[in-house]
This record gives structure tokens, sequence and C-alpha cells, in this order.
């Protein structure tokens, strides 16, 4: 059974970790946001798929839900000494990570060689693609009229801004990676993992042929909803989707994803909104969604998968 998954970070990583547990990691392909990447002291760093692989490799800080376990950041203190801004966190560990990948680019290689190069140095025996090879750059423009690429909005602004519009720099010539249209027309199943319809997933979609692709492919497409009694869990969806108009709750994911999706899960707590998502042609099934530990994370990718079986 082949199983491929659109994924952003902390949230798809956590339901990758109960997928590994029930499917072999042979037989599951991530596509992964690359919108969030950028270039920090020269290093090109890849958050969502670094986020990705330090959890299923059992590295990540957990406290945190980024970087790696244990990290010291003498490093980037010692940058700040020359006057570099460092409200980027880079720990020592990770930045082996980065400079990896940058030699690998600067030598010619692709960001999808990159990645599997990484990919197997952390032990994981999964496919893991970036959505593209080319660049795209994820930039949030605020109410207040700044522009701002989007970890300076994520990290350094914490999200305080209200957000008034976003684009994908570079999206109009990017292509997808190799791997990834076959990817989705060859799987069994498809599952987009909770994460932000706007800047997390939106970015694959965005890709030329990626959306139609989902559009045409034999396999059932399930998701699971960010979004939890009007809230996330963790990041800023539920803030974003309201400022752009959309619905804030699991209709507005259904309501978003509605061209190509088969069957949406959300929580207990949205049981009420089922039959709004049904009308939008989705079928919803209901369970526990949030993912506290490793058995309630095997347990929602087991709802997953039973839901298009």
């Amino acid at each position: 059974m082949n199983i491929t998954t659109l994924a952003g970070g902390v949230g798809a990583a956590r339901f990758l970790e109960g997928l590994i547990q029930i499917v072999p990691q042979e037989d599951i392909t991530v596509i992964s946001n690359t919108g969030d990447d950028e270039d920090f002291f020269g290093l090109r760093v890849s958050p969502d798929i670094d986020i990705v692989i330090y959890t299923l490799a059992g590295a990540i800080n957990t406290e945190t839900g980024w970087g790696l376990a244990g990290e010291t950041f003498r490093a980037l203190e010692a940058l700040g000494r020359f006057g570099y801004e460092t409200w980027f966190g880079l720990g020592d560990g990770d930045l082996a990570t980065h400079v990896h990948r940058t030699n690998m680019l600067h030598n010619g290689a692709t960001l999808s060689q990159a990645t599997r190069s990484i990919v197997e140095a952390f032990g994981l025996r999964l496919t893991l693609l970036p959505v593209s090879d080319d660049r795209i750059r994820t930039i949030v423009e605020t109410v207040a009229g700044e522009t701002l690429a989007f970890q300076e909005y994520f990290v350094k602004r914490r999200t305080e801004d209200e957000v008034r519009d976003v684009r994908f720099d570079g999206i109009e010539t990017a292509q997808p990676a190799p791997g990834v249209l076959e990817a989705i027309a060859n799987a069994d199943i498809i599952a987009i993992a909770p994460s932000n319809p706007v800047v997390s997933i939106g970015p694959l979609l965005a890709v030329t042929g990626v959306r139609e692709a989902l559009r045409t492919t034999r396999a059932k497409v399930v998701g699971v909803s960010p979004i939890i009694g009007g809230k996330t869990i963790k990041g800023p969806a539920d803030r974003m989707m309201a400022s752009l108009g959309m619905t804030p709750t699991a209709v507005g994911v259904a309501e978003a994803y509605r061209d190509f999706l088969d069957v949406l899960v959300i929580d207990e707590e949205d049981r009420a909104l089922a039959p709004a998502i049904e009308a939008t042609g989705i079928r919803p099934v209901v369970t526990q969604t949030i993912m506290r530990g490793p058995a309630e994370k095997r347990a929602l990718a087991e709802t997953v998968l039973a839901a298009v079986r």
C-alpha cells in the first residue's frame, strides 16, 4: 500500500509519527512544503523538511518542536558578536545539516538530492520530496502595509501582525520536483496532514500540476483538520484564515480542499460541524485528533487510513 502525505512542519511530523507505527516507511512518500525555506548566514534552511526528518528520526527537541534535542547555540551567540541578527534559532548541531545542504546545492545538486542525502544520514527509509526544486518563498503582507518573509513574520514577529495577503514568490515558474506528480498519481491513499491550509499546504497546491493531480488521482484523498473548536493547537492558521476571509473552522478547511478531498477527519469537539462539511461534498469522520503521545498519534493514523480503505 503506497501512501503519499502532503506535509507542513510540526503537525505533519506528529501525524507521520503515528503513520510509521502502522505502515512500513518504504511505503510512505512525503511531499514537503518549501515556501518557508530561507537563507541565514549564507546557509539554506528548510524548516518543514528538517522538522519532519528530525522528528521521525527521534532527534527532535520535543519541547520546541524544532531543532535537535540537547542543542547548544554557541555558534549563534558568537555570530551575534559580529552584529548578525540571531532571532532565528540555529543550534550548533542543526548548523551541520544546513552546511551540508548548502554545500550540495552550491556543487550543483538539487534540493531533492540534498534532501535525500539528509534523510539517509538520519537513518530514515521513507521518501521525502520537496514539492519543487525551484525556489519558492512565502511572503506575508500585513494590514500595516509591511511585506515580510515568512520566517520574519513567524519567528521574529511571532505571528503578531494581522495578515492582509499571502503570496508565493517564484510560484509562476516553479515546477514539481521529480517524483511529486508520480507519487500523487500512483498512491493508494493520499493524506493531507494537519497543517496550515494557507502557508503549509497552500504552496504545495500552488505548484503547477499538483492540484490537478490531486483532482484526477485514482487514490482516495483524506485530510485531517488542523483547526479544533475554531482554534489551532500550534501556529497562526486560525487567525490567518480569518484575516484572509476564510472560515476559521474545520468547515473552512473543507472549503479550501473541496475540489479534491474525499474525506475530512475532524475532532470530537467539532462534531456539530459534520453536516456543514458534508454539504461541501466531503465526508466527515469524527474522532480524537489531538496527538499527545505515541498511542494517540497511532490511533489518528489508523482512523485516517480506515476512513478511505
